[in-house]
């Protein structure tokens, strides 16, 4: 999934979320710095979240992405409400699409960097999305 399509995605996702006071893309809230992401406001946060993309191996930008389906990521459940990292991928694996193989927190990560907050979602085609809070 392509950040294009995966933006859309991951907004439907949050809007269904309880506690989501709004969601929109960085360009209707006036942000051009980055062509793909989000604003989410929870509770008394608002997070910005830039997405960007790694094709599948063999994919080419001028073709169709090629959906494959396989059983839904684990993931792990939050009851923070802060429209962070660990909000987020609790969010995605909610939706349990069947394109998502994994989601995977950065700051969970083994020497991550404090200023390192993001989300890496591998599809079942190869692809990725990255999801850095901005």
């Amino acid at each position: 999934m392509r950040p294009e399509s995966f933006v859309p995605f991951v907004m439907d996702c949050i809007k269904n979320t309880p506690g989501v006071a709004r969601v929109q893309t960085l360009e209707e809230a006036g942000i051009t710095t980055y062509p793909f992401g989000f604003v989410v406001a929870v509770g008394s946060n608002e997070v910005q979240w830039q997405v960007t993309g790694q094709l599948a191996d063999g994919e080419k930008h001028d073709t169709p992405t090629a959906d494959v389906d396989g059983g839904p990521a684990p993931w792990t459940d939050s009851t923070v409400q802060d429209g962070g990292e660990e909000w987020l991928a609790a969010v995605i694996g909610r939706a349990e699409a069947p394109q998502i193989a994994a989601i995977a927190r950065w700051s969970t990560k083994e020497g991550s960097r404090p200023d390192h907050v993001g989300v890496t979602v591998t599809f079942h085609n190869g692809a990725k999305a990255f999801v850095r809070r901005i």
